[in-house]
């Protein structure tokens, strides 16, 4: 599906299309402005306003339970955020790759080609290794575009602005390709958790079936970001299982109450020392499964394959009692490692789904308490301004909140009664700034409801 460059410049018209595909009015208005950025900033760069230009919406992600659960191949639940990214896309008669960051008034141009060295550190890392892995996994000419894209997340906070961007520059090369109907994407790409799947391997570096994967963005991370992003739906929570991603259930939000997030002003971004931190959380858990397989003559891919019998968790806790100093890890990383993840996927997700269910909000708020304290402690991927911000929104009236993202810095989501949250967010507002002015200054603090996944823009037939 295609739209007139110049239509996306009438931002009622856009607003309707945003609506169609589920962001409440609020956030449709908001997306319209941006795309209408978006359009006058290809046109001012010489595209005719009726080129046809793909366009998409983009969310960013919140995670309500599941912290580092995903590539270890348990659960998770999250939700789509009403913001995200606005992209539009107008094909190019050559291979080459035009970005413009519209809110980095930033451009970055190069060709779409499997040897393509990206720029690590740089915005530019991600849609580049999104051609890169383009041009490896579906060779044969390739058309490149001219990109224009902004975005209302806060950046490296947590809710996946550098996979909204892999997302939304994937989208829109694919659109303009026709990637979809390419042999190589319908025999690995039948729907969109195997979509979400594929993409998550552009980021991480792994292959995906016959799709040879090369060196990611750098993070070891799974699909969680991306399943959220493409297979949410609005006012609900989705609760997933990984490797493979597979659905569990649907979760309504209870009614009467709404998400209010706190970018806390501490950027996660996930490089160098970041980087490293988050990576070791994942090569603690593998390195875990390691020592089970080789005590126990397994072969288990991850931490909930093997515990999917019923007396796996005292055997797996007896193996790695018995390992030796000297290793890799020291023994007591990778059994609190080990009892996180337990804790966090088989004992606290489950009752929590099952609490959301009945509408039982103190029970949820209780369990996701637990979370909270389990990430602090076990964990080890808090700081102080999200561990205050969890403390600080239930004692402001939140019925429940957590930290959420890969930890060492980001956000946190509360959930609020509808009618209070306004004065709710400005006493949570007020609080962070006592205790930590420094990053409040940069912090954001907004209300969101569960939003749809991402979309492409059309108008109605």
């Amino acid at each position: 599906m295609s739209i007139p460059l110049g239509d996306v410049l009438d931002e009622a018209t856009a607003a309707g299309w945003l609506r169609r595909g589920g962001l409440g009015d609020d956030a449709s208005a908001e997306k319209a402005r941006r795309l209408g950025h978006c359009a006058r900033a290809l046109i001012d760069a010489g595209a005719s306003d009726r080129a046809p230009a793909a366009a998409f919406f983009v969310p960013g992600r919140i995670e309500v339970l599941g912290k580092h659960t995903d590539y270890a191949g348990g659960r998770t639940i999250v939700a789509a955020a009403e913001r995200g990214f606005c992209i539009l896309a107008v094909a190019r008669d050559d291979a080459e790759l035009h970005v413009a960051a519209l809110d980095l008034a930033e451009t970055s141009a190069f060709e779409i080609a499997p040897d393509l060295t990206p720029t690590v550190g740089h915005w530019s890392n991600y849609p580049m290794t999104v051609a890169r892995r383009v041009a490896r996994n579906f060779p044969g000419p390739l058309r490149g575009a001219n990109m224009a894209l902004a975005s209302d997340l806060p950046v490296a906070a947590g809710m996946s602005s550098s996979s909204a961007l892999i997302v939304s520059v994937f989208h829109a090369l694919a659109a303009v390709n026709a990637l979809s109907g390419r042999p190589e994407y319908a025999r690995e790409i039948a729907d969109a958790e195997s979509l979400a799947g594929y993409l998550a391997t552009i980021e991480n570096g792994q292959s995906f079936g016959t799709l040879t994967g090369d060196r990611g963005v750098g993070t070891f991370g799974g699909s969680e970001d991306h399943v959220a992003m493409l297979c949410s739906r609005p006012g609900l929570l989705s609760q997933y299982a990984y490797c493979p991603v597979r659905l569990q259930q649907r979760l309504a939000l209870p009614a009467g109450w709404v998400l209010a997030i706190a970018a806390s002003g501490v950027q996660a971004a996930k490089t160098g020392d970041a980087m490293a931190k988050y990576n070791r959380a994942s090569a603690l858990a593998r390195s875990a499964v390691d020592a089970w397989n080789a005590a126990a003559g397994r072969d288990d891919p991850n931490l909930a394959a093997a515990l999917a019998d019923n007396d796996a968790a005292d055997r797996f806790r007896d193996v790695l009692d018995d390992l030796p100093a000297g290793g890799a890890f020291p023994p007591d990383a990778l059994r609190a490692r080990f009892e996180h993840f337990l804790a966090e996927d088989q004992e606290i997700i489950p009752p929590a789904a099952e609490a959301l269910t009945d509408g039982n909000v103190p029970a949820f708020g209780e369990l996701v308490d637990r979370s909270q304290a389990l990430a602090e402690t076990l964990l080890g991927n808090q700081i102080p301004e999200t561990i205050f911000l969890a403390r600080s929104a239930r004692e402001s009236g939140a019925a429940a909140a957590s930290a959420f993202g890969a930890g060492f810095g980001g956000s946190v989501w509360a959930l609020v009664r509808t009618d209070d949250a306004d004065a709710f967010g400005a006493r949570w507002s007020a609080d962070y700034a006592k205790a930590f002015p420094a990053p409040a200054s940069r912090a954001s603090f907004f209300l969101t409801r569960p939003g749809p996944a991402a979309f492409e823009l059309a108008p109605a037939d």
